[in-house]
This record gives C-alpha cells, structure tokens and sequence, in this order.
C-alpha cells in the first residue's frame, strides 16, 4: 500500500511512542496536509498534561475531521467511529514494547522540540506513563490488531521499527 493509495485524509494509531506524530508531521509536509495530534486537543496547552473536559474534547475533533485534508494522530478510541467515517486511510503502528520505552525516556531527557509535544508543556518521566507502555498497552495492541481487520479502508499495519523504516523510504517520506 502506497501513501497515495491512502488519500487525503489519514488517520494513524499506535501505542504511546510508536513513532505517531512524526509520521503524521513527515505525512503532512509531502502531502500538504493538516497535521492533528490528538494529544495536542484532548490536553489543555501550558499544564503538565491536564485533560480538557470530554465534551470539550470531542468538540474539538470533531471540528478537526469536518476539514477535506488531514493527517490525525493518537487513539483515543472513544471517538474512533466519527474518525474513521471520515477518514480515506488508515496506518497502525505496532513497534515493540521496548522501542516506546526508549523512545519515552529519550523525548523526556533529550527532546525539547518534538513534534506533537503539548504547547508550554515538558515531557518528564512518570511512572503511570511508564505502567501504560510496559503493561496497558499490551491489551491495546491486541484489540487495535483485531480492530483493523474490520475496517474498510486503505491500510497499512507497520509492525517493526524496520517496517516502518521500509514505510519511509518506498514512499519518498524524509524525517
């Protein structure tokens, strides 16, 4: 599956420090497409990771996905129905448990710019987050492996950080 194959507007999951918004940023940049990270709407800007309230939330995806070309990143399956009616294609990430702890522990010590970071906030090492990566998320992975299979549209499973990788370079796309 090509990233042309996957339209216009293409929503991607995976577990936390899957490599999520930077494939959504990298998308949106070849493709000249709105990026949305979901973090970035279900997070009030300025706290340390604080949720808005979920009406609040909901409102703001559900004006973000009214628009023609998007690229929108994070889970948040509560409001996957609305999100994949709109959607043209469909990208899950599936890299190992020990890659997104990697991945957190160096976004929390070494990245201050990262793309889809929450505005004014700082990423810090905590222990839930740490919990939901090593022991949440393996009961996330199987529902989303089960869940892709019912969805209809274009989709790519990327299920190794070689795969993806892979992704990258037959596509052109350039972190």
């Amino acid at each position: 599956m090509t990233l042309d194959e996957l339209g216009t507007r293409i929503c991607i999951m995976g577990p936390s420090n899957s490599g999520k918004s930077t494939l959504a940023e990298v998308i949106a940049r070849v493709k000249g497409l709105e990026v949305v990270h979901l973090d970035q709407l279900h997070h009030l800007p300025n706290t340390d990771w604080i949720p808005r309230p979920p009406d609040q939330f909901a409102a703001l995806h559900d004006a973000a996905i009214t628009g023609e070309r998007w690229v929108i990143e994070g889970n948040y399956s509560r409001l996957l129905p609305q999100r994949l009616a709109r959607a043209t294609g469909f990208i899950l990430l599936d890299v190992p448990t020990s890659t997104s702890l990697y991945r957190y522990f160096r976004r929390c010590w070494f990245e201050r710019d990262r793309r889809g970071a929450l505005e004014g906030g700082r990423d810090s090492v905590k222990w839930d987050m740490i919990r939901h990566i090593a022991v949440a998320t393996r009961a996330n992975r199987s529902r989303y492996r089960e869940m892709i299979d019912g969805i209809s549209l274009p989709k790519v499973q990327i299920n190794s950080t070689k795969a993806l990788a892979a992704f990258y370079r037959s596509n052109g796309l350039k972190r």
